[in-house]
């Protein structure tokens, strides 16, 4: 199981969350002859409401147990006031717009791989490195037998699906550069989840029973209630797409593309099939197929690469994470920064504010914000 190996130690920052993965990471990498350092974020918290479930006490209880198993220095990182600015006013600003945003991909770009980078640099470390299923062309094994300055001259590093495909969170990185990812290392990205959770037994670190992260962290309870508490209550008309009246809503921010359950209508069942921020309508359909379209508009587009690609570009297209890539040909809109993509099948519920991010094989070219 050694697919990490390294003769002269280098400096690398771990971000450690407490769970599994991150663990696993620092323990594969001490393995392997690194000098890591544990480090654990503290993230904004709602007060009253709960802990983020990412940085709890209780998780930071755990990371700071694990790194006294390894043996590694650790420290606590206070990101409090960052990541409410960066992150949760993001989300709700872009929810008032009527979008749905992923503030994953933002928390990546921002925290994970802006901000701790910035730091480890300063601390002087070679690489930063986390929990993450995901994969770089010089990462694990490959990594074995090159030199740092060798990284540095590589003309482009390429970003690449986890061996794990039910795992892989590729998806949520697709706004790195390559300055980042020169810098970054995924150490179980050639390892499954079930891999994973037998090294740790191996590893003798503490994770029975220890739940699995899911959903948004600093959201406690329901996205509802959260944005119930933070965006003031905006009625409005429900309306068929013919036009026609049949109910009222509450906010457009309380509702996504596609949804079924809640909109509070009777005789359904009904689906969100747009929201119409001017007029403060939702507009809905009993028709399921209503939902179906062949082709979207991308903006805020960014290549791994940091170059264009020749256009149009034949790609495998997620519109969402868990969704099944599709065939997509990407082209440029004329006198525009934005890219129209049109798929050879219908997709359902593309919705506004969510990521599109392109595959070439198990490689990610890139990604947007879907208009």
């Amino acid at each position: 199981m050694d697919k990490i190996r390294r003769k002269n130690a280098q400096k690398v920052i771990v971000a450690m969350s407490g769970g599994v993965d991150s663990s696993v990471a620092a323990a594969l990498l001490k393995r392997a002859g690194f000098e890591p350092t544990g480090v654990f974020m503290k993230f904004w918290k709602e007060s009253g409401h709960g802990e983020n479930r990412c940085c709890s006490s209780e998780s930071e209880i755990r990371a700071r147990k694990v790194a006294k198993i390894l043996k590694i220095p650790f420290y606590v990182f206070n990101f409090e006031k960052e990541f409410k600015k960066r992150i949760v006013d993001y989300f709700l600003k872009e929810n008032k717009k009527g979008l749905t945003p992923n503030p994953c991909v933002i928390c990546n770009k921002e925290i994970k791989f802006g901000l701790l980078l910035e730091k480890a640099l300063k601390l002087n470390a070679d690489f930063i490195a986390t929990g993450h299923y995901a994969c770089t062309t010089f990462s694990n094994q490959i990594l074995c037998k090159i030199a740092m300055a060798e990284i540095r001259s590589m003309d482009r590093i390429k970003l690449l699906e986890g061996k794990d495909k039910n795992k892989d969170q590729s998806y949520f990185l697709w706004r790195l550069n390559q300055n980042q990812l020169k810098r970054v290392l995924f150490p179980i990205g050639d390892y499954t989840r079930a891999e994973v959770e037998k090294l740790a037994k191996r590893f003798k670190l503490p994770f029975a029973g220890v739940r699995k992260s899911q959903e948004i962290c600093f959201i406690p309870n329901t996205i509802e209630d959260f944005l119930k508490r933070h965006l003031k209550s905006k009625p409005g008309e429900i309306i068929t797409k013919e036009g026609k009246i049949i109910g009222k809503h509450q906010g457009l921010w309380f509702y996504t593309i596609g949804q079924r359950k809640g909109i509070g209508l009777p005789g359904g069942p009904h689906y969100v099939l747009d929201k119409d921020v001017k007029k403060n309508t939702l507009i809905v359909t009993k028709n399921e197929r209503d939902l179906l379209k062949k082709e979207l508009i991308a903006r805020n587009v960014r290549w791994i690469s940091g170059k264009k690609p020749k256009l149009p570009l034949k790609v495998q297209a997620k519109i969402r994470y868990r969704h099944m890539p599709a065939s997509a040909t990407i082209t440029k809109i004329l006198h525009s920064a934005s890219y129209i993509l049109k798929f050879a099948r219908p997709q359902r519920a593309i919705t506004p504010g969510q990521s599109v991010v392109f595959y070439k094989r198990e490689e990610l070219l890139g990604g947007g914000v879907i208009c």
